[in-house]
Protein backbone atom coordinates (compact mmCIF):
# COMPACT_ATOMS: atom_id res chain seq x y z
CA UNK A 1 0.00 0.00 0.00
CA UNK A 2 2.46 3.01 0.40
CA UNK A 3 1.97 5.95 -2.09
CA UNK A 4 1.30 2.70 -3.54
CA UNK A 5 -1.90 2.62 -2.20
CA UNK A 6 -2.88 6.22 -2.10
CA UNK A 7 -6.27 5.14 -3.06
CA UNK A 8 -6.39 2.95 -0.25
CA UNK A 9 -5.10 5.55 2.64
CA UNK A 10 -8.87 6.04 3.22
CA UNK A 11 -9.73 2.27 4.26
CA UNK A 12 -6.66 2.33 6.25
CA UNK A 13 -7.12 5.93 7.99
CA UNK A 14 -10.77 5.59 10.02
CA UNK A 15 -13.25 4.68 7.08
CA UNK A 16 -14.19 1.60 5.19
CA UNK A 17 -13.80 0.71 0.94
CA UNK A 18 -16.17 3.05 -1.37
CA UNK A 19 -19.44 2.31 -2.38
CA UNK A 20 -20.29 0.40 -5.66
CA UNK A 21 -21.86 2.34 -8.12
CA UNK A 22 -24.83 0.24 -9.41
CA UNK A 23 -24.47 -0.46 -13.02
CA UNK A 24 -26.76 1.70 -15.25
CA UNK A 25 -29.34 1.17 -17.48
CA UNK A 26 -26.97 1.87 -20.37
CA UNK A 27 -23.80 -0.23 -19.26
CA UNK A 28 -23.72 -1.87 -22.79
CA UNK A 29 -23.22 1.54 -24.22
CA UNK A 30 -21.05 2.64 -21.32
CA UNK A 31 -19.22 -0.60 -22.40
CA UNK A 32 -18.73 0.30 -25.70
CA UNK A 33 -17.46 3.58 -24.98
CA UNK A 34 -14.73 1.84 -22.66
CA UNK A 35 -13.70 -0.77 -25.12
CA UNK A 36 -12.81 2.35 -27.46
CA UNK A 37 -11.32 4.08 -25.33
CA UNK A 38 -8.57 1.25 -24.24
CA UNK A 39 -7.76 1.59 -28.30
CA UNK A 40 -7.75 5.47 -28.53
CA UNK A 41 -6.29 6.36 -25.21
CA UNK A 42 -4.36 3.73 -23.58
CA UNK A 43 -2.87 1.87 -26.27
CA UNK A 44 -0.74 4.84 -27.27
CA UNK A 45 0.82 5.47 -24.53
CA UNK A 46 1.42 1.98 -23.81
CA UNK A 47 2.77 1.90 -27.23
CA UNK A 48 4.92 5.10 -26.56
CA UNK A 49 6.42 3.23 -23.59
CA UNK A 50 8.04 0.28 -25.83
CA UNK A 51 4.23 -2.19 -24.73
CA UNK A 52 4.13 -4.35 -27.94
CA UNK A 53 0.43 -4.89 -29.67
CA UNK A 54 0.59 -8.70 -28.33
CA UNK A 55 1.24 -8.27 -25.03
CA UNK A 56 -1.40 -5.37 -25.05
CA UNK A 57 -3.79 -7.39 -26.28
CA UNK A 58 -2.73 -10.41 -24.00
CA UNK A 59 -3.59 -8.13 -20.95
CA UNK A 60 -6.49 -6.68 -22.10
CA UNK A 61 -8.14 -9.74 -23.35
CA UNK A 62 -11.79 -10.35 -21.67
CA UNK A 63 -11.17 -6.90 -19.67
CA UNK A 64 -14.71 -5.66 -19.25
CA UNK A 65 -15.96 -2.87 -16.78
CA UNK A 66 -16.25 -3.83 -13.16
CA UNK A 67 -18.99 -2.08 -11.61
CA UNK A 68 -18.86 -3.87 -8.17
CA UNK A 69 -15.93 -0.99 -7.28
CA UNK A 70 -16.13 1.28 -5.38
CA UNK A 71 -16.02 4.93 -6.58
CA UNK A 72 -17.35 4.78 -10.04
CA UNK A 73 -17.92 7.68 -12.12
CA UNK A 74 -20.08 6.48 -15.33
CA UNK A 75 -20.33 8.99 -18.35
CA UNK A 76 -23.43 11.90 -17.82
CA UNK A 77 -22.77 11.28 -13.73
CA UNK A 78 -21.25 13.16 -11.31
CA UNK A 79 -18.95 12.01 -8.40
CA UNK A 80 -21.24 11.32 -5.15
CA UNK A 81 -20.62 13.32 -2.14
CA UNK A 82 -18.06 12.28 0.67
CA UNK A 83 -20.90 10.72 2.62
CA UNK A 84 -21.99 7.92 -0.28
CA UNK A 85 -18.57 7.53 -1.70
CA UNK A 86 -17.21 5.70 2.09
CA UNK A 87 -19.15 3.76 4.44
CA UNK A 88 -20.93 5.89 7.14
CA UNK A 89 -19.78 5.63 10.00
CA UNK A 90 -16.33 7.37 11.56
CA UNK A 91 -15.11 4.24 12.97
CA UNK A 92 -12.98 4.74 16.33
CA UNK A 93 -9.05 4.13 16.27
CA UNK A 94 -9.52 1.46 19.37
CA UNK A 95 -11.32 -0.49 16.09
CA UNK A 96 -8.00 -0.40 14.28
CA UNK A 97 -5.80 -1.09 16.75
CA UNK A 98 -8.20 -4.17 18.14
CA UNK A 99 -5.73 -7.13 19.49
CA UNK A 100 -7.64 -9.46 16.86
CA UNK A 101 -5.76 -7.22 14.47
CA UNK A 102 -2.47 -5.66 15.43
CA UNK A 103 -1.77 -9.61 17.41
CA UNK A 104 -1.31 -11.82 14.77
CA UNK A 105 0.63 -9.28 12.97
CA UNK A 106 3.27 -9.21 15.73
CA UNK A 107 3.47 -13.20 16.65
CA UNK A 108 3.46 -13.51 12.88
CA UNK A 109 6.54 -11.25 12.49
CA UNK A 110 8.23 -12.36 15.98
CA UNK A 111 7.96 -16.08 14.17
CA UNK A 112 9.49 -14.82 11.31
CA UNK A 113 12.73 -13.17 12.25
CA UNK A 114 14.80 -16.24 13.01
CA UNK A 115 14.05 -17.55 9.15
CA UNK A 116 14.55 -13.98 7.72
CA UNK A 117 17.33 -13.13 10.09
CA UNK A 118 20.51 -13.28 7.23
CA UNK A 119 18.57 -10.98 5.16
CA UNK A 120 17.19 -8.62 7.34
CA UNK A 121 20.41 -7.78 8.65
CA UNK A 122 21.71 -7.80 5.06
CA UNK A 123 18.94 -5.01 4.46
CA UNK A 124 19.64 -3.15 7.65
CA UNK A 125 23.19 -3.12 6.39
CA UNK A 126 21.98 -1.82 2.95
CA UNK A 127 19.05 0.63 3.47
CA UNK A 128 19.37 1.57 7.21
CA UNK A 129 15.93 0.20 7.76
CA UNK A 130 15.62 -2.06 10.64
CA UNK A 131 14.64 -5.55 9.86
CA UNK A 132 11.28 -4.97 12.40
CA UNK A 133 9.45 -2.21 10.28
CA UNK A 134 9.60 -4.60 7.39
CA UNK A 135 8.09 -7.48 8.76
CA UNK A 136 5.37 -5.13 10.13
CA UNK A 137 4.83 -3.79 6.78
CA UNK A 138 4.43 -7.73 5.25
CA UNK A 139 1.95 -8.42 8.50
CA UNK A 140 0.02 -5.40 7.85
CA UNK A 141 -0.58 -5.65 3.85
CA UNK A 142 -0.82 -9.22 3.23
CA UNK A 143 -0.59 -11.57 6.08
CA UNK A 144 2.88 -12.38 5.17
CA UNK A 145 1.47 -13.67 1.76
CA UNK A 146 -1.48 -15.10 2.97
CA UNK A 147 -4.23 -12.53 1.98
CA UNK A 148 -6.07 -13.45 -1.20
CA UNK A 149 -5.31 -10.80 -4.23
CA UNK A 150 -8.28 -12.26 -6.35
CA UNK A 151 -9.24 -9.44 -8.94
CA UNK A 152 -7.61 -9.04 -12.03
CA UNK A 153 -5.28 -5.66 -11.77
CA UNK A 154 -5.47 -4.72 -15.23
CA UNK A 155 -9.17 -5.13 -15.15
CA UNK A 156 -9.16 -3.05 -11.61
CA UNK A 157 -7.09 -0.07 -13.05
CA UNK A 158 -8.67 -0.06 -16.54
CA UNK A 159 -12.26 0.35 -15.04
CA UNK A 160 -10.55 3.25 -12.43
CA UNK A 161 -8.98 4.76 -15.17
CA UNK A 162 -12.14 4.95 -17.43
CA UNK A 163 -14.55 6.01 -14.54
CA UNK A 164 -13.16 6.57 -11.39
CA UNK A 165 -12.82 9.77 -8.83
CA UNK A 166 -9.17 9.86 -9.90
CA UNK A 167 -9.02 9.14 -13.53
CA UNK A 168 -5.45 10.35 -14.36
CA UNK A 169 -4.04 8.64 -11.27
CA UNK A 170 -5.36 5.01 -12.54
CA UNK A 171 -4.25 5.98 -16.46
CA UNK A 172 -0.63 6.14 -15.22
CA UNK A 173 -1.27 3.09 -13.01
CA UNK A 174 -2.54 0.96 -16.04
CA UNK A 175 0.11 2.08 -18.12
CA UNK A 176 2.77 1.32 -15.95
CA UNK A 177 0.74 -2.28 -15.38
CA UNK A 178 1.24 -2.78 -18.89
CA UNK A 179 5.15 -1.65 -18.89
CA UNK A 180 5.82 -4.36 -16.06
CA UNK A 181 4.24 -7.18 -18.27
CA UNK A 182 6.36 -6.29 -21.36
CA UNK A 183 9.53 -4.95 -19.58
CA UNK A 184 9.66 -6.34 -16.60
CA UNK A 185 8.71 -9.69 -17.69
CA UNK A 186 5.70 -10.32 -15.08
CA UNK A 187 4.12 -13.17 -15.86
CA UNK A 188 -0.32 -11.96 -16.65
CA UNK A 189 -0.80 -14.95 -13.95
CA UNK A 190 1.01 -12.51 -11.71
CA UNK A 191 -1.23 -9.51 -11.75
CA UNK A 192 -3.96 -10.14 -9.66
CA UNK A 193 -4.67 -7.26 -7.49
CA UNK A 194 -6.86 -5.23 -4.38
CA UNK A 195 -9.98 -3.95 -5.22
CA UNK A 196 -7.58 -0.48 -5.65
CA UNK A 197 -5.22 -2.39 -7.78
CA UNK A 198 -2.03 -3.19 -5.10
CA UNK A 199 0.09 -6.16 -6.47
CA UNK A 200 1.61 -9.16 -4.72
CA UNK A 201 2.50 -9.24 -0.87
CA UNK A 202 3.95 -5.63 -0.47
CA UNK A 203 0.59 -4.38 -1.96
CA UNK A 204 2.78 -2.56 -4.31
CA UNK A 205 0.58 -0.31 -7.14
CA UNK A 206 2.12 -0.74 -10.72
CA UNK A 207 4.42 2.30 -10.87
CA UNK A 208 5.86 1.88 -7.31
CA UNK A 209 6.59 -1.93 -8.65
CA UNK A 210 9.15 -0.47 -11.14
CA UNK A 211 10.21 2.25 -9.10
CA UNK A 212 10.88 0.44 -5.66
CA UNK A 213 10.82 -3.26 -6.55
CA UNK A 214 14.10 -5.16 -6.08
CA UNK A 215 15.86 -8.67 -5.95
CA UNK A 216 16.84 -9.70 -2.50
CA UNK A 217 17.79 -13.22 -3.38
CA UNK A 218 20.25 -12.40 -6.18
CA UNK A 219 18.62 -14.62 -9.03
CA UNK A 220 18.18 -11.11 -11.26
CA UNK A 221 13.91 -10.37 -10.65
CA UNK A 222 12.55 -8.67 -8.19
CA UNK A 223 9.79 -11.32 -7.46
CA UNK A 224 6.96 -9.63 -5.20
CA UNK A 225 4.99 -12.61 -5.38
CA UNK A 226 6.60 -15.75 -4.12
CA UNK A 227 10.13 -14.55 -3.04
CA UNK A 228 10.14 -13.42 0.59
CA UNK A 229 13.54 -12.22 0.13
CA UNK A 230 12.37 -10.10 -2.70
CA UNK A 231 9.52 -8.66 -0.68
CA UNK A 232 11.95 -7.43 2.03
CA UNK A 233 14.18 -5.65 -0.14
CA UNK A 234 11.35 -4.15 -2.00
CA UNK A 235 10.03 -2.93 1.27
CA UNK A 236 13.32 -1.64 2.21
CA UNK A 237 13.81 0.15 -1.17
CA UNK A 238 10.79 2.21 -0.72
CA UNK A 239 11.10 3.03 2.87
CA UNK A 240 14.79 3.83 2.15
CA UNK A 241 13.78 5.96 -1.16
CA UNK A 242 11.29 7.63 0.85
CA UNK A 243 13.84 9.01 3.67
CA UNK A 244 14.39 6.97 6.15
CA UNK A 245 16.90 7.78 8.89
CA UNK A 246 19.37 5.38 9.86
CA UNK A 247 20.07 5.11 13.57
CA UNK A 248 16.30 6.84 14.68
CA UNK A 249 13.84 4.94 15.92
CA UNK A 250 9.57 5.73 14.81
CA UNK A 251 8.82 7.30 18.12
CA UNK A 252 7.85 6.84 21.60
CA UNK A 253 4.58 6.84 23.53
CA UNK A 254 4.22 9.82 25.97
CA UNK A 255 2.21 11.56 28.20
CA UNK A 256 1.43 15.09 27.33
CA UNK A 257 0.49 17.32 30.65
CA UNK A 258 -2.58 19.97 30.10
CA UNK A 259 -0.22 22.45 30.17
CA UNK A 260 1.31 21.82 26.23
CA UNK A 261 -1.44 22.54 23.88
CA UNK A 262 -2.83 19.86 21.85
CA UNK A 263 -2.78 22.29 18.52
CA UNK A 264 1.10 22.43 19.14
CA UNK A 265 0.33 18.85 17.14
CA UNK A 266 1.99 18.40 13.30
CA UNK A 267 4.92 17.77 11.08
CA UNK A 268 5.49 21.79 10.81
CA UNK A 269 5.87 22.36 14.09
CA UNK A 270 8.60 20.23 15.30
CA UNK A 271 11.15 20.69 17.99
CA UNK A 272 14.20 18.66 19.76
CA UNK A 273 13.06 16.14 22.21
CA UNK A 274 14.82 18.14 24.69
CA UNK A 275 12.39 20.93 24.16
CA UNK A 276 9.61 18.36 23.87
CA UNK A 277 10.47 16.87 27.14
CA UNK A 278 11.19 20.80 29.08
CA UNK A 279 7.59 21.24 28.31
CA UNK A 280 6.82 18.43 30.78
CA UNK A 281 6.16 15.88 28.13
CA UNK A 282 6.91 12.25 29.14
CA UNK A 283 7.69 8.75 28.07
CA UNK A 284 5.09 6.41 29.51
CA UNK A 285 6.12 4.52 32.49
CA UNK A 286 9.03 6.92 33.40
CA UNK A 287 11.52 6.24 30.83
CA UNK A 288 13.80 8.57 29.95
CA UNK A 289 14.27 9.50 26.47
CA UNK A 290 17.57 8.10 24.16
CA UNK A 291 20.15 10.39 24.73
CA UNK A 292 21.03 10.12 21.12
CA UNK A 293 17.40 11.70 20.17
CA UNK A 294 17.39 14.33 22.68
CA UNK A 295 18.98 16.95 20.11
CA UNK A 296 17.34 16.02 17.14
CA UNK A 297 13.75 17.45 15.99
CA UNK A 298 10.68 15.56 16.60
CA UNK A 299 7.40 15.89 16.71
CA UNK A 300 4.23 15.91 18.69
CA UNK A 301 1.24 13.78 17.77
CA UNK A 302 -2.00 13.16 18.77
CA UNK A 303 -4.48 11.64 16.43
CA UNK A 304 -7.65 10.94 18.79
CA UNK A 305 -6.45 14.34 20.20
CA UNK A 306 -7.15 14.31 24.30
CA UNK A 307 -8.72 11.29 23.41
CA UNK A 308 -6.08 8.77 23.17
CA UNK A 309 -2.74 8.11 23.08
CA UNK A 310 -0.09 10.51 22.44
CA UNK A 311 3.54 10.67 21.24
CA UNK A 312 6.64 12.05 20.53
CA UNK A 313 7.85 11.13 16.91
CA UNK A 314 10.56 10.90 14.60
CA UNK A 315 10.92 12.00 11.01
CA UNK A 316 10.87 7.85 10.25
CA UNK A 317 7.37 8.36 11.57
CA UNK A 318 6.45 9.77 8.44
CA UNK A 319 8.34 8.32 5.93
CA UNK A 320 6.16 5.07 7.91
CA UNK A 321 2.99 7.10 5.87
CA UNK A 322 4.94 7.32 3.00
CA UNK A 323 3.59 3.66 2.80
CA UNK A 324 0.27 4.49 3.38
CA UNK A 325 -1.05 8.36 4.04
CA UNK A 326 -2.54 7.33 7.46
CA UNK A 327 -1.47 8.22 11.26
CA UNK A 328 -3.06 5.54 12.31
CA UNK A 329 -1.57 3.41 9.64
CA UNK A 330 1.91 4.43 10.88
CA UNK A 331 1.55 3.85 14.31
CA UNK A 332 0.18 0.61 13.72
CA UNK A 333 3.52 -0.56 12.11
CA UNK A 334 5.18 1.45 14.91
CA UNK A 335 3.63 -0.84 17.65
CA UNK A 336 3.55 -4.21 15.78
CA UNK A 337 7.44 -3.50 14.88
CA UNK A 338 8.01 -2.62 18.61
CA UNK A 339 6.40 -5.95 19.65
CA UNK A 340 8.03 -8.10 17.01
CA UNK A 341 11.66 -7.03 18.36
CA UNK A 342 11.39 -6.20 21.86
CA UNK A 343 8.14 -7.94 22.76
CA UNK A 344 5.64 -5.88 24.77
CA UNK A 345 1.75 -5.29 24.20
CA UNK A 346 -0.55 -2.41 23.08
CA UNK A 347 -0.25 1.74 23.88
CA UNK A 348 -0.76 1.95 27.38
CA UNK A 349 -2.88 5.44 27.29
CA UNK A 350 -6.27 3.82 25.44
CA UNK A 351 -8.61 4.64 23.27
CA UNK A 352 -11.40 6.51 24.43
CA UNK A 353 -14.87 6.12 22.78
CA UNK A 354 -15.26 9.08 20.34
CA UNK A 355 -18.60 9.93 18.29
CA UNK A 356 -19.96 8.31 15.44
CA UNK A 357 -19.78 10.29 12.96
CA UNK A 358 -20.69 10.90 8.92
CA UNK A 359 -17.51 11.61 6.78
CA UNK A 360 -19.67 14.51 5.67
CA UNK A 361 -20.33 16.06 8.77
CA UNK A 362 -16.83 16.14 9.60
CA UNK A 363 -16.89 18.08 6.28
CA UNK A 364 -19.65 20.59 7.28
CA UNK A 365 -17.31 21.39 10.39
CA UNK A 366 -14.45 22.16 8.92
CA UNK A 367 -16.71 24.29 6.14
CA UNK A 368 -17.55 26.11 9.67
CA UNK A 369 -14.06 26.17 10.77
CA UNK A 370 -12.15 27.44 7.56
CA UNK A 371 -15.18 29.99 7.50
CA UNK A 372 -13.64 31.55 10.59
CA UNK A 373 -10.20 32.16 9.56
CA UNK A 374 -9.27 28.13 10.32
CA UNK A 375 -6.47 26.02 8.62
CA UNK A 376 -7.74 22.73 8.38
CA UNK A 377 -6.29 21.44 5.61
CA UNK A 378 -9.19 21.33 3.15
CA UNK A 379 -13.16 20.03 3.86
CA UNK A 380 -12.26 16.57 2.79
CA UNK A 381 -13.84 14.93 5.86
CA UNK A 382 -10.81 13.48 7.09
CA UNK A 383 -9.41 14.93 10.23
CA UNK A 384 -5.88 15.38 10.10
CA UNK A 385 -3.69 16.88 12.04
CA UNK A 386 -4.93 20.25 10.70
CA UNK A 387 -8.23 19.77 11.68
CA UNK A 388 -7.78 18.53 15.11
CA UNK A 389 -5.28 21.48 15.87
CA UNK A 390 -7.74 23.58 14.66
CA UNK A 391 -10.44 22.58 16.65
CA UNK A 392 -8.28 22.82 19.82
CA UNK A 393 -7.63 26.22 18.80
CA UNK A 394 -11.37 27.26 18.82
CA UNK A 395 -12.02 25.44 21.76
CA UNK A 396 -9.07 27.34 23.74
CA UNK A 397 -10.59 30.62 21.95
CA UNK A 398 -13.73 30.21 23.26
CA UNK A 399 -13.25 28.61 26.63
CA UNK A 400 -13.56 25.39 26.16
CA UNK A 401 -11.42 22.49 27.18
CA UNK A 402 -9.38 21.38 24.17
CA UNK A 403 -9.80 18.02 23.15
CA UNK A 404 -8.37 18.57 19.29
CA UNK A 405 -11.21 15.77 17.99
CA UNK A 406 -14.23 16.04 15.82
CA UNK A 407 -17.61 15.60 18.04
CA UNK A 408 -20.89 16.27 17.05
CA UNK A 409 -21.54 18.72 20.21
CA UNK A 410 -18.25 20.71 18.86
CA UNK A 411 -20.40 20.38 14.88
CA UNK A 412 -23.51 22.28 16.94
CA UNK A 413 -21.80 24.32 18.56
CA UNK A 414 -20.19 26.18 15.30
CA UNK A 415 -23.63 26.90 14.00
Amino acid sequence: MTRTLQIVFLMLLMFGAGRAHAQPANAAQVEKQFQAWLKSDIWPQASARGVNADVFAAALKGVKLNWKLPDLVPPGTKPQGPQKQLQNEFRAPSAYFAEKNIGPVASGGRSRLAANKAVLARLEKSTGVPGRFLLGIWGRESGFGAAKIPYNAFEVLATKAFMSTRKDMFTQELVAALVMAQHAGIPLSHMKSSWAGALGQPQFLPTSYLEHAADGDGDGKADIWDSNADVLASMANYLAKSGWVAGRDWGFEVLVPASVPCSLEGPDRGKTVAQWAALGIRRIGNKAFPASEMQKQAFLLMPAGRLGPAFIVTPNFYVLKEYNESDLYALFIGNAADRIQFGGGAFTTPWREIDTMLRSDIAALQRKLEARGYDVGGADGLPGYKTRRSIGEWQRENGMEPSCFPSRELLSSLD
